[in-house]
C-alpha cells in the first residue's frame, strides 16, 4: 500500500490560508497539517521531524509548503529547509506566500503571451512599471520580469524609501537591477505610466490605480494587467475576465484579475500535483510558478 501524501504547511501568520489548504487537498494530498506563527529558526527542526518520522520510501510523499505574507521570508525559510535535507530522506519543498508566486507567475505569463501575440514583442527589453510593488505579488512580478530581461520600475505608494530598499534587496539576492520610484501621488502614478510600455497593477484590493484619463494620456502603453478583483478594480475599463480587450484609444490592451486568476489556479494546483507524483524531491518557487504558467496560457 502506497504511503499517504502528507503536506506540512508552514505559515508566519496567525492562520493558514484556507485557499492553500483546499488547493493542496484537491491536487492530491491526503493529509494537510497547518503550522502557524512559525519563525525562521523553527523551520529546521520542523522539517527534520517531518523527514525522519517516515521511511526513505515515503520521502517523496512528504511535502513542506511555505506560506505567510512575506516573499523574502518564505524564500529564507525554504533556504533553511534545503540545508536541513538529508539523503535518502529528502522531501519536496514549495514556497508560495499568500499565493503571490503563482499569481505573479500567472500575471507575467499572461502579459508575455499577449505581448507576443498582439504586439509582436518580447518581455526582454520591455519597460514595465509595477504599482503596489512593495506587496508580495508586486515584488514577485518584478523579480520574474527582471530575470526575463525587462526594464522594471517598482513603485511604492508610501514614498521612495521602502521601495528603494526593496530594489536593493532584489539586486543583492537575484543579481538583477530594478528601479525604484515614488507613487505616493496620482501625479507620480501618471507620470510613470507615460514612461512605460506595460503596467502591472498589484495594489491593495479595492484601489483604483489607473483611471481612463490615465490610460488615454499614456500613448505608448501596450498592456495593463490588474490582479485586483474587488471593486473598484485597479484599471478602469478593464473587466475581471478581460484578456486582450482594448482599453484606450491608443490600442492598449487590458488583462483582468480573473483571467490572471485562472492561470494562477492552474499553476498552484499543478505544482502541488508535481510534488505528489515526482520521482525526485522538488524545490519549487516563483521561477517554477512562472515556467508552468507559461505552459498554461
Amino acid at each position: 500500500m502506497a504511503a499517504k501524501a502528507i503536506l506540512h504547511m508552514l505559515s508566519t501568520l496567525k492562520h493558514m490560508s484556507p485557499f492553500d489548504v483546499n488547493m493542496a487537498v484537491d491536487a492530491g494530498y491526503d493529509v494537510t497539517i497547518p503550522y502557524t506563527n512559525v519563525t525562521l529558526d523553527e523551520v529546521v527542526p520542523l522539517v527534520q521531524d517531518a523527514m525522519f518520522s517516515r521511511a526513505p520510501s515515503a520521502a517523496l510523499r512528504t511535502g513542506i509548503f511555505f506560506a505567510g505574507r512575506d516573499a523574502v521570508l518564505a524564500l529564507d525559510m525554504m533556504d533553511a529547509a534545503k540545508k536541513a535535507l538529508l539523503k535518502p530522506f529528502e522531501v519536496s519543498l514549495f514556497a508560495d506566500p499568500y499565493g503571490s508566486f503563482t499569481t505573479a507567475g500567472g500575471m507575467v505569463a499572461c502579459v508575455e503571451k499577449l505581448l507576443r501575440d498582439k504586439k509582436q514583442r518580447d518581455l526582454k527589453g520591455a519597460s514595465i512599471v509595477i504599482y503596489g510593488a512593495t506587496g508580495v505579488v508586486g515584488y514577485s512580478s518584478g523579480v520574474i520580469a527582471a530575470l526575463e530581461g525587462a526594464q522594471v520600475t517598482m513603485v511604492g505608494y508610501s514614498g521612495l524609501e521602502r521601495v528603494q530598499k526593496l530594489a536593493e534587496e532584489i539586486e543583492a539576492r537575484f543579481g538583477v537591477k530594478v528601479k525604484a520610484a515614488d507613487g505616493s501621488t496620482q501625479e507620480h502614478v501618471r507620470r510613470l505610466l507615460l514612461d512605460h510600455e506595460i503596467a502591472l497593477c498589484a495594489a491593495r484590493a479595492g484601489v483604483q490605480v489607473l483611471s481612463k484619463d490615465d490610460l488615454e494620456a499614456a500613448k505608448n502603453l501596450l498592456i495593463a494587467a490588474d490582479v485586483n478583483a474587488v471593486p473598484p478594480l485597479g484599471v478602469e475599463g478593464c473587466g475581471l475576465h478581460d484578456n486582450g480587450k482594448v482599453i484606450s484609444s491608443h490600442g492598449a490592451l487590458g488583462i483582468g484579475a480573473l483571467a490572471i486568476g485562472n492561470v494562477k489556479y492552474g499553476a498552484q494546483s499543478g505544482l502541488f500535483k508535481k510534488m505528489t507524483t515526482s520521482d525526485k524531491p522538488l524545490c519549487l518557487d516563483f521561477r517554477d510558478a512562472f515556467a508552468l504558467a507559461r505552459e498554461l496560457v
